[in-house]
């Protein structure tokens, strides 16, 4: 063992001194320890590629969390900012390429994008249980699918989500408290209402939870895909958006393209309601001085649905060492409170707080989540699962097909 791990770490040496990215062998990285893993990466460069159409998110890596991991173990972060769907192209054409050395060292990812990339051979690991704050501080039951799809260790948690709306009641009084009464408040409101064209994941979340909402709720699609089921109940789906659709904003002519665009319009008051895949984002949006202090935050009757969101690593990618070491960080207490402040992101923990300190538990009870968000046990008895990726999938390519021609 000490041989190959003199080797690994020559290989790794020479490399980073030729000023060419460390190129190591996935097998061999597996079996080693952790502290020979975090002496690899030192000094090298991760790149994260990830989504980049939130200001506030891309500032938290570019700046607490670039800093933390270049002072503790020499690391320079580099975000990349892109579509999944465009970074999911990129692996699959390398692989079709047989490029065995990619331009990718992580990812933001989960969803029907994991489970297309995973099913192509595309990622690294199982890497999960290598990482230490994975294995102390994780739920492993809740980590152990995404979207209905196992991991099986080639993702780590990252943060924790539940789909919200937003409104502004010293504007709009009102908003619906269901989706059956979502139609009627569109209609007196016309124009105020919109969101976002799928694929983007808050579109996309949304047109789920309306799936639950028109069809008697998640439970039937929770036993793995049925392509009769869907077949029978999606129609009851595009029957209500198209019915909405008259009395969205542009008539339904077109969508906003994503978060940041129906943030804008939310903003510039041509929306009434907007919304979120993270429960905090509203108050994030008034501490940054983009939204006004009044607005507030809501979920429907039929739920919220939730999920994980998590980091993935290449097959291909150069710097895997580093990216397991950044991966890690990402689960430490430290960062995972940072990202739940508002005024830093205000995304959930992706680790079980019980599981910390006296100290690191009392500092997460005492961040300030603000006015805007709901109490954490009204978001807790709304919550419902998300589906098995096959859905979303099938739903994404059914909007196109009967809802948006």
């Amino acid at each position: 063992m000490k041989l190959m791990t003199n080797l690994f770490l020559l290989v790794f040496l020479l490399t980073a001194c030729a000023g060419e990215p460390p190129k190591e062998d996935g097998k061999a990285l597996l079996s080693e320890d952790w502290q020979t893993i975090e002496t690899a990466a030192k000094g090298s460069t991760v790149r994260f590629y990830m989504y980049g159409g939130f200001a506030h998110v891309n500032n938290w890596i570019d700046t607490f969390v670039a800093k933390e991991v270049k002072d503790r173990f020499g690391i320079t972060l580099v975000r990349v900012p892109m579509d999944a769907g465009v970074f999911v192209n990129k692996l699959l054409t390398e692989k079709s390429a047989g490029k065995k050395v990619g331009s990718i060292d992580l990812l933001w990812i989960n969803g029907e994008n994991f489970k297309t990339t995973k099913e192509a051979d595309t990622l690294f690991g199982p890497f999960a249980d290598k990482l230490p704050n994975y294995v102390k501080y994780v739920d492993k039951g809740l980590a152990a699918n995404d979207f209905g799809y196992p991991v099986e260790g080639y993702e780590a948690p990252y943060g924790k989500a539940q789909f919200v709306f937003e409104f502004d009641p010293a504007k709009t009084p009102d908003h619906p408290a269901s989706f059956e009464a979502l139609t009627d408040w569109v209609k007196a409101h016309p124009g105020q209402f919109t969101y976002p064209q799928p694929p983007d994941f808050t579109g996309s979340a949304f047109i789920r939870q309306a799936f639950y909402a028109v069809t008697g709720g998640a439970d039937q699609y929770l036993h793995g895909w049925s392509q009769d089921l869907f077949d029978e109940q999606a129609p009851k789906l595009w029957a209500y958006l198209n019915g909405l659709k008259p009395y969205l904003w542009q008539q339904g002519r077109s969508y906003p393209k994503g978060s940041a665009e129906m943030d804008t319009l939310f903003e510039r008051g041509e929306l009434a309601v907007n919304m979120s895949y993270h429960p905090l984002h509203a108050q994030s949006k008034i501490l940054d001085g983009s939204y006004a202090k009044t607005v507030r935050t809501f979920v429907l009757a039929e739920g919220a649905i939730f999920n994980l969101h998590f980091t993935a690593i290449p097959a291909n990618a150069p710097n895997k060492a580093g990216a397991m070491v950044v991966a890690n960080f990402l689960l430490s207490p430290e960062a995972q409170l940072s990202k739940f402040n508002p005024a830093n992101w205000g995304d959930f923990p992706a680790i079980e707080t019980q599981t910390l300190t006296t100290d690191e538990q009392a500092a997460f009870r005492q961040v300030d989540l603000g006015e805007a968000t709901l109490p954490l046990s009204e978001l807790g008895k709304a919550a419902v699962p998300e589906i098995p990726a096959e859905y979303l999938e099938a739903l994404e390519k059914g909007w196109e097909e009967h809802v948006l021609r």
